[in-house]
């Protein structure tokens, strides 16, 4: 399916001078996600890595843990009246016995970037409901200077970004600043999904060795997926909210903001960063 860019007319201005050419556009499309043959959640995206998203988003929400709990997801055929099939909506089936939260009455069935649960009850609700408590994984301690390296790297890496500047992207790296994976998406909070959902088809959540790193600002819900992921270690180029720094508090998440070269905000979970205070002036 090669739908993540397209191709459309545009007129340009340079310095008064007029011209016509085609350009490069990242597609967006919806996707519902479907859960044992319901649907669920309808979330604009760029196409690619849909099943991904679709176990990653399953994950946030507290219904997968495991790659057993996964039996099967494909996408819908008939999807329309005539019966084409749009590849635009998927269907989830979850292992016999896998207890499903009534996660309906706790989030909108449409998503955004800029949805998620709101005040005490969502602090309580990740905190309940997440497979792999933040406080009870192994320790981990990352001197600044190695995050410092990493954005470069998630540039490097942002193909379709270069193509058409139209993209968020997300990176998990290893405690020794390796690059693991990296997914781009129209909305942030898929590229986060995508990640996490990759690593579930695998097997390997939780992901408790691991720094997260997304391309725009943190908001509560990339922190709740990183918590959900069992990710201890959040970090973003561009500000967090104030709920995304209570969850971090609450849940012991590393928060970090405004990484930019070798300048960064931590907000919460100092305790992973090896920090070495520079003497004041006399």
């Amino acid at each position: 399916m090669g739908r993540v860019t397209e191709r459309r007319k545009v007129i340009r201005i340079r310095d008064g001078a007029l011209s016509s050419r085609p350009d490069t556009l990242v597609t967006e499309e919806p996707l519902e996600i479907r859960l044992n043959g319901k649907p669920l959640a309808i979330t604009m995206r760029t196409p690619g890595d849909d099943f991904a998203l679709a176990t990653g988003f399953l994950v946030s929400e507290g219904v997968l843990a495991h790659q057993d709990d996964l039996h099967n997801i494909v996408y819908c055929a008939g999807a329309t009246v005539d019966g084409t099939n749009t590849y635009n909506v998927v269907d989830v089936t979850t292992t016999p016995g896998v207890a499903i939260p009534d996660i309906t009455l706790e989030r909108n069935v449409y998503t955004t970037s800029s949805c998620g649960l709101c005040g005490k009850a969502s602090l309580d609700a990740v905190t309940t409901t997440t497979h792999w408590p933040l406080h009870d994984t192994p320790p981990l301690r990352i001197h600044p200077d190695l995050l410092t390296h990493l954005p470069d790297q998630l540039r490097a890496a942002q193909h379709v970004f270069d193509r058409t500047g139209g993209l968020h992207a997300a990176a998990l790296f290893t405690e020794h600043g390796e690059l693991l994976d990296l997914r781009e998406d129209v909305g942030r909070h898929n590229a986060v999904d995508k990640l996490i959902g990759r690593a579930l088809q695998h097997g390997h959540l939780p992901l408790s060795r691991t720094l997260l790193l997304v391309s725009g600002r943190a908001s509560f819900e990339l922190a709740q997926k990183a918590v959900m992921a069992g990710i201890p270690l959040l970090a973003a180029v561009s500000a967090p909210s104030s709920l995304a720094v209570d969850l971090a508090t609450e849940t012991g998440l590393t928060l970090i903001g405004f990484l930019r070269g070798p300048s960064m905000n931590v907000y919460a979970g100092e305790h992973r960063l090896t920090l070495e205070a520079t003497p004041a002036p006399s």
